[in-house]
């Protein structure tokens, strides 16, 4: 029952925002990033209010390190949560790399075309380039970029394999990259077979590794040492 109503509550919430919507649409492009502040209020308080409505409790440590300019994000993945605790805790305009399925979505679906989240299609792999493409584009107009290279959500402690790929977002966009460490959001849904409960979730920023940090390092071998960093938080 619990499950069902925060679902409920959640529709109703992303329902009410429709007028907001509306007059995000209105806002200029240009410059992008005086634009994301201005829209994304309301994808945070959605999103901190649902997170509020399963009496969970989220726990920021070392927000100070996060340079004020556009960065790219690379955090693990443990739960469908994941998304709103970063909207909602993280305090900084951010977009992702979604599933090309998410643009079914009604209104969601429209703010996140809003604030520059790019749609990627998982059977085409020439399509992954645009992908890069798009999300360089994004955080060059102003707005930071969080990737999971997990690339699917690991429902517990355990940090999957990172593939390289997606840092190529922040290394050709030349910004900083920043690791986040998230714990405990599995608890919330995937532990207990969907159903949503209470959970202690942690939200760690690490140190930012800055461009002249990670010019000259293959990829591989950014992506290996992050994911190692990120490990090293959880346990």
């Amino acid at each position: 029952m619990k499950t069902f109503l925060i679902y409920a509550y959640s529709a109703i919430l992303v329902l009410g925002s429709l007028p907001q919507l509306r007059q995000a649409k209105k806002i200029p492009d240009q410059p992008f990033a005086r634009k994301a502040k201005s829209i994304y209020r309301t994808p945070a308080t959605v999103s901190r209010r649902v997170i509020e409505k399963t009496k969970s409790t989220v726990t920021v440590s070392g927000h100070e390190k996060i340079p004020d300019q556009p960065v790219l994000f690379v955090a693990n993945h443990q739960g469908i949560f994941d998304i709103l605790v970063l909207l909602a805790y993280l305090d900084k305009p951010i977009a992702f790399i979604a599933k090309r399925e998410i643009k079914r979505i009604p209104i969601i679906s429209k703010w996140m075309e809003q604030i520059k989240c790019v749609f990627i299609d998982r059977s085409n792999r020439r399509a992954a380039i645009k992908v890069i493409d798009d999300g360089v584009e994004s955080i060059k107009a102003g707005q930071s970029m969080v990737i999971f290279p997990e690339g699917t959500r690991s429902k517990g402690t355990n940090v999957q394999p990172f593939k390289s790929g997606s840092l190529r977002l922040g290394t050709r966009a030349e910004v900083p990259i920043v690791p986040i460490t998230i714990n405990g959001t599995y608890k919330m849904l995937e532990e207990d077979g969907g159903r949503i409960k209470a959970a202690d979730i942690e939200l760690i920023v690490g140190d930012p590794i800055y461009p002249e940090q990670y010019q000259g390092i293959k990829h591989n071998q950014l992506a290996s040492d992050i994911q190692e960093i990120i490990i090293n938080s959880i346990d």
